[in-house]
């Protein structure tokens, strides 16, 4: 848990002194990266005619999970982490041809798979809303595709988030689902994170502010940058 907290310390560190000095500065001052070689890939959940979950108000969870991407790639910049976004303002990444909204839909994720499939040495995080019929649940939860890296990585960054956010959330990482078709397709290390349901009024008025949408932004960069410090000693045969 301290370690968490070091390198949270340290990313706000970054970031004031950034605020500073300057972006281009601040990156060239780090120190050889431990993710030398390496991308991550941050996906947006949904997007274009594809909302995705809508709060009460009916705000899209696409628009939400873009701006924490944004907010998170602009963190892992300052890191001196290379990134790769799937989409970068609100769109479908569906091809031409694709008409029906389920044809989009199809063609969008082949086409994240297709777009995460052509980096080697990638790790991903695929950001969502959760959203449930009974309005009391709340609280961000991790899920993680095979391999000893992935889970290692989901729980921890599950860990971070509940620092961050809220100490009371006594959800744990899981195994991504069956039926989930990019984490069915890829074969990189990758976590989904649903960071908090639109069906909680109180979260979701949350998940609308720049405030706490930093502060997701955040949990995940430190707890990529501790999986970077120990993938090392899990990464090779994986």
């Amino acid at each position: 848990m301290k370690r968490d907290l070091l390198l949270l310390f340290l990313c706000l560190c970054i970031l004031g002194a950034a605020a500073y000095v300057g972006r281009d500065n601040v990156v060239s001052a780090i120190a050889a990266s431990p993710d030398e070689g390496r991308v991550l890939i941050l996906d947006a959940g949904h997007g274009g005619e594809d909302g995705g979950a809508s709060t009460a108000s009916g705000s899209r969870e696409s628009d939400i999970n873009l701006s924490i991407v944004q907010k998170t790639e602009a963190l892992m910049a300052f890191l001196g982490v290379r990134t790769e976004l799937t989409r970068m303002e609100d769109r479908s990444m569906h091809s031409e041809g694709a008409s029906t909204i389920r044809e989009k839909k199809v063609s969008d994720l082949k086409n994240r798979v297709a777009f995460v499939g052509g980096f080697s040495n990638a790790m991903l995080i695929s950001v969502h809303q959760n959203h449930f019929t009974d309005t009391r649940y709340s609280g961000a939860q991790v899920f993680y595709n095979m391999g000893d890296v992935s889970r290692q990585w989901g729980e921890n960054t599950q860990e971070v988030l509940r620092q961050v956010l809220s100490p009371d959330n006594d959800r744990d990482a899981k195994a991504i689902p069956d039926g989930i078709y990019l984490f069915e397709h890829i074969s990189c290390p990758a976590i989904l994170v649903e960071c908090g349901f639109l069906s909680n009024g109180e979260e979701a008025s949350l998940l609308l502010t720049d405030p706490y949408q930093r502060k997701i932004s955040l949990a995940l960069a430190g707890a990529y940058w501790q999986e970077l410090q120990m993938i090392p000693t899990v990464w090779e045969g994986e």
